[in-house]
């Protein structure tokens, strides 16, 4: 195991991602996309795709951007780390809300309901990807019409899987959680901490 590089690529600009990452004392810096490259592209539902299929495509095709962006910018060698998390109601995945009212009708479906959090997480290392999902359960609380309008008023759903964010004013409507609490914010620690120790990458609670 080669334990030369003392920090990894993080391909991800969510700020939940970097503070988990901080809490377990891994360094990172940031591989983020260019303006030359279609990141939203990747994360478009396919037809068919199951909720599992597609965040594990889609981490996949993310770590395969990274891994060439790295290459193309000639950065130094580290491990590259992508993750991406997804909100599924049965069968039915509830993406990012392009607008309040989509935000609205997402928390509309989720109140009163359960819901599982996928997160799949990717680190790859010298070209091979090895990847770890977490699913975990969440269920809400009944969310009447005016909370549902002052918690979207908040800003706070937009740019989040299901329209709400856990470690936030949200966690007022959860009445449980089943499974990983960090992945439900984006980044499982105990699967990340496994592929990062594969990577040859040792984490340590933040002091």
């Amino acid at each position: 195991m080669n334990k030369s590089a003392d920090f990894i690529w993080l391909a991800s600009q969510s700020p939940r991602r970097q503070e988990l990452l901080t809490q377990i004392g891994v360094r990172f810096e940031l591989l983020l996309a260019g303006p030359e490259e279609d990141a939203e592209a990747l994360e478009v539902h396919r037809p068919g795709e199951s909720p599992t299929q597609y965040v594990e495509r889609v981490v996949l095709d993310k770590a395969r951007a990274a891994t060439a962006r790295h290459a193309a910018r000639e950065l130094p060698s580290a491990p590259i780390l992508v993750a991406d998390t997804t909100v599924a109601i049965g069968g039915s995945l509830l993406g990012k809300p392009s607008d309040p009212a989509e935000a609205k009708q997402m928390l509309a479906q989720l109140s009163g309901r359960s819901h599982r959090v996928l997160t799949s997480v990717a680190v790859v290392r010298r070209s091979r990807i090895d990847q770890l999902t977490r699913i975990s359960k969440v269920r809400f609380a009944r969310m009447t019409a005016a909370q549902i309008d002052a918690y979207v008023a908040s800003g706070e759903p937009f740019g989040k899987a299901g329209s709400y964010g856990i470690q936030g004013r949200a966690a007022a409507f959860v009445r449980a959680i089943e499974g990983s609490y960090s992945g439900i914010m984006g980044l499982p620690l105990h699967e990340t901490a496994t592929l990062l120790r594969r990577a040859g990458i040792e984490t340590a609670p933040a002091p």
